[in-house]
């Protein structure tokens, strides 16, 4: 199965769902992916914005929760997508993290 940024994916084990958020680049480079957890009914803020999928998945994304994971390892379903300009807002949320001041 094939992944890229901006799919939800389902991880055996775990209750909430995951975004990716690593380019596609990376991903088909390296065969890993970074994710973010999705979590349900939780409050909005600068690192924690909401989403909708094209399949009506929704939650909030934990932009600071960012993990590196091998779906080769992990048991990782796709279960929904999210929008082009929903995966910019979230980009920016975590480069901001990272950037200088």
């Amino acid at each position: 199965m094939e992944f890229y940024q901006g799919d939800i994916i389902k991880i055996s084990g775990f209750k909430n769902y995951f975004l990716i958020v690593s380019k596609n680049a990376f991903i088909k480079a390296t065969n890993v992916f970074h994710i973010c957890p999705v979590i349900e009914n939780n409050e909005d803020g600068p690192l924690h914005i909401s989403i909708v999928g094209k399949q009506k998945t929704s939650g909030t994304v934990f932009c600071e929760q960012m993990k590196l994971i091998d779906p080769s390892v992990r048991a990782c379903n796709k279960v929904d997508r999210i929008s082009y300009d929903a995966m910019m807002n979230i980009s920016d949320a975590i480069q901001g993290i990272f950037e200088y001041d």
